[in-house]
């Protein structure tokens, strides 16, 4: 039998019954008290009329909650659900307006779950549930997947053109979804579409705030970041200078010294003047050479145009051990990154291959995965590792200021007393950079928000 049939006989039994059990008792009842006194049981009828009228207003409520029990019919319409729904909207804000939105609909279907999703970022954020959720409000893919999910059984879009800006999903686990249900739905949709576009933008206008804050945040960072390998970069070059001019350019004025002071006048020995200006010159051209070799380390003109693996290249040529360099970097990077890693390569390649020995040192580049990675093996070490790390100190400490990692591993031998390579002892490093220096937010949910 149609539940709205039986509801709408139920309730108006229920009334009469009411109605006639209070007739019964004030006409009869009051009957019997006044006995004999006829004028005043005359009164009587009416005055359980008043009482029926005064009665129904309070008992109805109760009439209607026994129904919905006995029947588990709603008596609530369209019109009432949008109703009292912009009776929720008018009397908060908007986002109290959504747990009163979810109310009316859970009961104008009598649904067991209603949520109200809003899209945020290509997926979907619980903004309001009924029952309310008991932890953290849960978020979805996409509309797809929010079908799936096993508490949902009927939703619907609210579009904004042809942009989802919120759904509407109940779940009735123990009941069929009714074509009443569907209608009331619907109409709750457009009547609240225009309440449910606002908090949907309001929610992505706060998303976009917060990561505006978080993109300067860590724009902030970086500057300081690059700020620090300037730093360490100017005071390696200080020490770089310090180291390849004091003792040279002190050699240099003693033999300019000692040259004139023997052709002062009395006193002139040209032989002796002439072998002092020479050994000035050879002093003059070595430090030239150390000049350049400074400058090609702090601005390798090799790597502004042909990348790193070609200054790399350029710099194992003059080393007296052997270097294999292999990899592919494909397309070339910023000048920070290239650099970073190029500068802490050429350091450890120094001091590995700053001696002859009898195997090839082996030196791998490698970008991917959205990194700028290098892999240095030394299967026949001169050095220890802990030479190299304090070696490489200002380079790793550059290194971590761009955002990079540096490990160094000195291998022990097996076993049998050697390693996969027939040595002793195995140093490895491997360093990488982010292929991109620039401040990267990702994205992160509204539920902070929403709250």
């Amino acid at each position: 039998m149609n539940r709205t049939i039986v509801a709408q006989l139920a309730r108006p039994l229920l009334v009469s019954i009411c109605v006639a059990v209070v007739l019964t008792v004030v006409v009869r009842g009051g009957g019997t008290v006044l006995g004999s006194a006829a004028s005043f049981a005359v009164l009587l009828p009416f005055v359980a009329a008043a009482l029926c009228v005064v009665g129904l207003g309070l008992v109805r409520p109760r009439v209607d909650r026994l129904v919905g029990r006995l029947t588990h019919h709603r008596e609530v319409t369209p019109y009432s659900a949008l109703a009292a729904a912009a009776a929720r909207i008018r009397a908060g804000s908007l986002e109290q307006a959504l747990p009163g939105l979810t109310e009316v609909v859970a009961s104008g279907t009598g649904a067991s779950r209603t949520v109200v999703w809003l899209a945020v970022d290509d997926r979907l954020v619980s903004a309001a549930a009924q029952p309310p959720h008991d932890t953290a409000p849960p978020t979805v893919e996409s509309l797809a997947v929010l079908l799936s999910r096993p508490d949902t059984d009927y939703v619907v879009p609210v579009l904004d053109g042809p942009v989802l800006r919120a759904v509407l999903a109940i779940g009735k686990p123990d009941a069929a979804i009714t074509p009443e249900d569907k209608r009331l739905m619907h109409d709750v949709a457009n009547g609240a579409g225009l309440l449910l576009r606002s908090v949907a933008l309001n929610a992505e206008l706060a998303e976009r705030i917060r990561r505006a804050d978080d993109l300067a945040s860590e724009l902030e960072a970086s500057q300081q970041r690059l700020a620090h390998a300037r730093e360490i970069e100017r005071r390696r070059l200080v020490v770089e200078l310090g180291y390849a001019t004091v003792d040279r350019l002190a050699a240099l004025r003693d033999e300019v010294v000692g040259a004139r002071s023997v052709l002062t006048p009395g006193r002139e020995r040209a032989g002796t003047a002439m072998d002092a200006l020479k050994r000035a010159r050879v002093g003059l051209e070595d430090l030239i050479d150390r000049f350049r070799v400074i400058a090609r380390g702090v601005y390798p003109a090799v790597l502004r145009d042909q990348g790193p693996m070609a200054a790399l290249e350029e710099l194992a040529a003059d080393l007296p051990r052997a270097v294999r360099l292999t990899g592919d970097l494909g397309r070339r990077l910023s000048w920070e990154v290239e650099s970073g890693i190029y500068y802490l390569t050429a350091s450890a390649i120094q001091q590995l291959a700053g001696r002859p020995a009898e195997r090839e040192l082996l030196v791998h580049l490698e970008h991917a995965d959205g990194r700028l990675s290098v892999h240095v093996e030394d299967t026949a070490p001169v050095v220890t590792a802990q030479e190299v790390r304090d070696a490489l100190a200002g380079d790793a400490e550059r290194l971590a200021a761009l955002g990079g990692e540096l490990e160094l591993i000195d291998h022990a031998a097996g076993a049998d007393g050697s390693t996969a390579h027939g040595t002793a002892r195995v140093v490895v490093l491997d360093a990488w950079l982010p292929d991109r220096l620039e401040p990267q937010v990702g994205q992160a949910s509204v539920e902070a928000w929403m709250r």
